[in-house]
């Protein structure tokens, strides 16, 4: 992505931190929490390979149509997967956001990345205004779920649910994050 090579580090690390911890969701008990920890991890570590500051490590020109078709993939899943619940919904933009923003770098030349102006700007937007409402809407319903979850039993990691909500939320801002730097 565009931007600082900090920022680039910070956005890596925190999307794989957040893909690592959705693998680990994968083995929880409950089955809400496995249906849709897969595609959160594959968006964690898609997020992460993508924000590798492009000073470090620039992809070959092959590599972002193979991001656009395996987030494709993934959004037809999320479509597919709708049909059992809304709340897969938002996983169909994250995915037709990943696939935006790969087909927007595949279009940039290498010596333009890192100077930003890239892209739709009616769609960058768009995704903008959807997952900064997301940040704020997951943000606000954290706050209960954290409170209330201190007294509660032991549950396994993949188990917690204001663990869930927090790697969510922590994806939002990074997906708020790399829109920015597009």
């Amino acid at each position: 992505m565009h931007g600082p090579a900090s920022s680039g580090w910070l956005l890596v690390a925190l999307c794989t931190v957040t893909g690592a911890y959705c693998l680990a969701r994968m083995r929880s008990g409950a089955e809400g929490q496995r249906s849709a920890a897969g595609g959160e991890a594959l968006m964690g570590f898609g997020m992460a390979a993508m924000a590798v500051p492009a000073a470090v490590f620039t992809p070959p020109s092959w590599a972002w149509p193979v991001y656009a078709a395996v987030f494709g993939a993934a959004g037809v899943h999320a479509l597919w997967a709708a049909r059992a619940g809304a709340h897969h919904l938002h996983h169909l933009v994250g995915a037709a956001a990943m696939v935006y923003m790969s087909l927007v770098m595949a279009g940039s030349p290498a010596h333009a990345h890192g100077r930003g102006g890239s892209g739709v700007p009616l769609l960058t937007g768009a995704l903008l205004l959807y997952f900064a409402g997301y940040v704020l809407l997951t943000g606000v319903r954290l706050v209960p779920v954290a409170a209330v979850a201190g007294g509660g039993g032991a549950a396994g990691w993949g188990d917690r649910p204001e663990l869930a909500r927090a790697c969510r939320l922590s994806m939002g801002i990074a997906m708020v994050a790399m829109l920015l730097t597009l």
